[in-house]
């Protein structure tokens, strides 16, 4: 009998932190470089949040998994190092965030080549992959199979993590919510225009900490993103410090990384592969 994937915990937490930087706004034109203001709040996530970040997570001896793009690696050499130096994981998050479903087949792959160039170049060890806005392709599985990699977290198909088939390999899948995503609740920038409302840290806290609580009781992943240049500002890591200390003090919460969850997975074989395989949409019925 092989052992259950949340190793008796009432639910699993695995606090991940997209250090996207500057990406997703010149994922939205190349122009957006030059605005000096909004390059300068998007830098704060690297500059400023990653420290603070690493900082809390040492002092409440909690692991966690970084998601950075290969642009902001190669662009910030040693980010990725300082984070591995701490116990944590770095995965791959494209090179450009790019969402996959805006590209081609061929600019899919080469965007995801170019990012493990740059953590092989810096020996940085790859083992999950997670798309730009989450944004994965039919093809995106394949590719992170195709590359030894051992899991995915984009896709919202389950709230415990589960097995896909894939044309290579199967592959584990860490799923993810809106619900559990800082950007929903604290993104806002004039130009490009992103968000609308500035949540309050104390009533996003509320909201996880709601989150966990059915996730306990129902034996979940409680896989938690956020971004450095949003929850790494000063009323927000206290909000989210807060949600951690919570988690500790239930007792029945317990961290890991992504990697280590997806070994988890791979180890209990009561979790069979799924097929997935994308919808007919006539065309008679849902024109494009």
């Amino acid at each position: 009998m092989s052992t259950p994937w949340h190793r008796g915990a009432a639910a699993v937490a695995t606090l991940t932190f997209d250090v996207d930087a500057e990406t997703p706004i010149l994922a939205q034109g190349r122009r957006y470089a030059d605005h000096m203001m909004t390059m300068s709040h998007q830098s704060y996530g690297p500059d400023v949040g990653v420290p603070r970040i690493l900082d809390m997570l040492d002092e409440l001896q909690v692991l966690a998994t970084f998601f950075v793009p290969g642009w902001v690696a190669e662009q910030r050499v040693g980010l990725a190092a300082s984070i591995v130096e701490r116990g944590h994981e770095v995965a791959h998050h494209s090179y450009s965030h790019r969402s996959p479903v805006t590209m081609t087949a061929a600019e899919e792959r080469a965007d995801f080549e170019r990012g493990m160039e740059v953590f092989g170049k810096q020996d940085i060890d790859i083992r999950g992959h997670r798309a730009a806005l989450w944004g994965a392709s039919w093809q995106t599985l394949s590719l992170i199979a195709e590359y030894g990699l051992s899991y995915d977290s984009s896709l919202m198909g389950d709230d415990r993590p589960y097995r896909i088939n894939t044309d290579v390999a199967p592959i584990v899948e860490l799923p993810v919510h809106w619900s559990l995503d800082d950007w929903e609740q604290y993104a806002y920038l004039p130009d490009p225009h992103v968000g609308s409302v500035i949540e309050s840290p104390v009533k996003v806290a509320e909201m996880w900490r709601a989150e966990l609580d059915g996730m306990r009781r129902y034996r979940c992943l409680f896989n938690l993103c956020v971004h450095p240049f949003l929850s790494g500002r000063p009323g927000r890591i206290i909000a989210l410090r807060g949600v951690i200390e919570h988690a500790l003090e239930l007792g029945d919460v317990r961290f890991a990384r992504c990697r280590d969850v997806a070994e988890a997975v791979d180890g209990d074989r009561a979790i069979q592969p799924r097929t997935l395989r994308p919808p007919v949409a006539q065309a008679d019925v849902y024109p494009d």
